[in-house]
């Protein structure tokens, strides 16, 4: 009976943190919301906890700008993240597969080559990538965005940490004797193991992708082209007297909504995905 009075008291403590730290985390998103449906005098005047009455003058202004066009901005946004979000998490499954199920000469030395890229910031090669991607005619496309996430070294090592947990050999050495090739085994057997991993991978590629700024302002140059960070940007940028806060709010709601959708379809996965490894390493 002692020990259960220090163990509430430290069951209520960690609530507390917890509920604070969870305050934090929505205060700052109840404010966003509660902006965008302000107009500009009212949020330059301070903080209100009660919303205003311009959700739909801010929303027609957005849609009505013509120098941000949020409805090709959001498709763009879209089409580049989910895709590189699939590349990544795809191929970086299948590099993992090849240097965990097979043992070659050269396979310590692409294990660590690929963990020293993982370390190479992507500023130091943008200036050549942007060369290679000028020599291939792809400036001012989206190419460039989604495709060189084929390689990426840190889902790689995310992939290949869970199946050391996650994928027994055992498995895939039944399916060759069952006569399955190895591209069948990858698809339809290793693949619906690392479905935690993948939705982990997914998300966090595709958040990452949907709020790069840096590339995509070095790449695209056309208005119908730009993602949705570029053009908040711009819209932060425009002339003072035509700067109008409710719309950036509007417009940062608008690009918020489509991760709070993806991370609510795939929070099943991510939380089983984050834990599991985990409990079996």
């Amino acid at each position: 009976m002692r020990e259960s009075k220090p163990s509430h008291v430290r069951t209520v403590i960690a609530y507390i943190v917890l509920i604070f730290l969870a305050f934090l985390c929505l205060f700052f998103f109840y404010v966003l919301l509660v902006n965008c449906t302000r107009d500009h005098f009212s949020i330059q005047k301070g903080f209100s906890a009660i919303p205003g009455d311009h959700f739909i003058t801010n929303f027609k202004n957005v849609l009505a700008d013509a120098n941000v066009p949020i409805l090709s901005g959001l498709k763009n946004s879209l089409l580049v993240s989910g895709l590189a979000a699939l590349l990544a998490t795809y191929f970086s499954c299948m590099t993992a597969y090849g240097i965990y199920a097979y043992d070659f000469k050269l396979r310590k030395f692409a294990f660590v080559f690929i963990l020293l890229i993982m370390t190479m910031p992507t500023q130091v090669t943008a200036l050549g990538f942007i060369k290679l991607v000028e020599k291939m005619s792809l400036l001012d496309t989206l190419v460039p965005l989604y495709v060189p996430s084929i390689a990426a070294p840190v889902v790689f090592y995310f992939m290949y940490s869970y199946m050391q947990s996650s994928l027994p050999m055992e498995l895939v050495e039944a399916a060759r004797i069952d006569g399955s090739n190895e591209m069948h085994t990858f698809n339809f057997i290793v693949l619906p193991l690392m479905k935690p991993a993948i939705a982990v991978q997914a998300i966090f590629t595709f958040v990452s992708s949907w709020n790069n700024y840096f590339m995509p302002a070095l790449v695209l140059t056309s208005k119908k082209k730009q993602t949705l960070p570029i053009l908040i940007a711009a819209l932060r940028s425009a002339d003072f007297l035509k700067f109008d806060q409710g719309k950036v709010y509007m417009l940062i709601t608008m690009a918020i909504v489509p991760i709070i959708i993806i991370y609510i379809l795939l929070s099943k996965y991510i939380v089983s995905g984050v834990t599991l490894g985990g409990v079996k390493g």
